[in-house]
């Protein structure tokens, strides 16, 4: 019981260093992540979201010849120009706000596309 006492202030100490030293959080930003929606968002909040990124990045990758065109609806849309925002920008949590409509995740949601349309629309239709 003495010895796991004694590695507490030891462990607390390095805890904080690493704290004040910034590892933990450039440990956090290595991470790969992307910006996509809330899948509660309303088309409005979608529309605004694709003008502010489209007016900063830009966002031909989604027009109709472009690569990522299909699914032609605008939940994909917005992801992909939220997404190139938030990567050009430096991938920040508040490059991904948007009013409080964005969401920032661990998984490449472009992944997603490759499923049936049908899982897709019951994966955007969540409500949190």
């Amino acid at each position: 019981m003495a010895a796991k006492a004694s590695t507490l202030p030891v462990s607390i100490f390095l805890f904080f260093l690493l704290l004040a030293s910034g590892g933990i959080f450039e440990a956090a930003n290595a991470q790969r992540t992307w910006c996509i929606p809330k899948p509660s968002s309303d088309q409005p909040t979608l529309l605004a979201n694709i003008d502010f990124a489209c007016s900063h990045v830009d966002c031909s990758i989604f027009q109709k010849s472009g690569p990522c065109f299909h699914p032609d609806n605008l939940m994909n849309h917005a992801s992909i120009a939220m997404n190139l925002y938030y990567q050009a920008m430096g991938r920040n949590w508040w490059n991904c706000d948007f009013n409080k409509s964005g969401l920032i995740v661990l998984s490449d949601p472009s992944n997603i596309r490759h499923q049936s349309t049908r899982t897709l629309n019951v994966l955007l239709s969540y409500k949190h």
